[in-house]
């Protein structure tokens, strides 16, 4: 049986269209994705509970992929101590290859199904942590040993794959399985399948970042000052917050360093 993402595109002789329909072509494929998403919110909602437990406990959340797979999860990985002001290890993306496959594919790295768990260990990955298997095809070998160890040590496993009934699904105890279809090249992934990824892992860690404590109101509390333009919004926001001025604002956050250490910093004084 042919995979969905395998199957052959819904649209004819791609080398002979004109460039606008190329990107009006794409663009049709790509309008269904977020509908595709939508329906798996029931599952996301249950990895994302399970996820903010295991994180109050103490524990990480891992990704592990190959390919495009593999470089969105570092991707969202590495966006959340700046965004949201955590540790480096609270959320980590590993890739079949290493730090190597992040820009170059390694060769036949995704084939080795005991090479994920040897990855994690160097780690000191524990029970406490949540492992989540990220594979368009859902039947990567490196994904599906991982899931498969982490299950035997008793961590929390999840997936995010774009084909139903895969074997990685059916290793993860909360599997999101995003059915986007056909890809507009036949069987390129790094597309509606990759869209789709990233978008569940927008979802994911963002809603996780939410339940932590990590966000205040609708605003990016505990981001990380690292250029010019967060500062300038974060004097945006203390302003909003405490009704400041620019200049006692900004020599606020920049005293504090975040703007909820600053805003807290004002509401104390207010209230003695």
């Amino acid at each position: 049986m042919i995979r969905t993402t395998e199957k052959e595109s819904n649209h004819q002789h791609l080398d002979q269209m004109s460039t606008s329909e190329i990107l009006s072509g794409i663009n049709q494929e790509d309008r269904s994705v977020a509908d595709a998403v939508a329906q798996q919110i029931p599952q996301i909602e249950r990895l994302v509970d399970a996820v903010v437990a295991k994180m109050n406990d103490g524990g990480r959340m891992f990704y592990i992929g190959a390919g495009t797979s593999g470089r969105l999860g570092i991707l969202d990985a590495s966006e959340c101590p700046p965004t949201f002001g955590v540790p480096h290890d609270w959320i980590m993306g590993l890739i079949a290859g290493g730090d190597t496959a992040i820009r170059r594919a390694v060769e036949n790295a995704e084939d080795d199904a005991e090479q994920a768990w040897q990855d994690l260990l160097e780690y000191n990955i524990t029970d406490k942590d949540v492992l989540v298997g990220i594979a368009a095809s859902g039947t990567t070998p490196y994904v599906i040993g991982g899931l498969k160890r982490a299950n035997a040590e008793g961590l929390v496993t999840g997936c995010i794959v774009c084909n139903s009934g895969s074997p990685i699904a059916a290793e993860a105890q909360f599997p999101i399985e995003v059915i986007v279809g056909p890809e507009f090249v036949t069987g390129s992934t790094r597309m509606k399948s990759g869209t789709a990824q990233k978008l569940v892992l927008n979802m994911l860690s963002t809603a996780v970042m939410i339940k932590l404590g990590r966000v205040k109101g609708n605003r990016m509390v505990d981001m990380q000052l690292s250029n010019h333009k967060l500062v300038e919004r974060g004097v945006q926001m203390v302003m909003e917050q405490t009704g400041k001025n620019e200049e006692i604002a900004r020599e606020l956050l920049l005293r504090y360093g975040s703007v909820r250490a600053a805003v807290d910093h004002v509401e104390h004084l207010s209230n003695q």
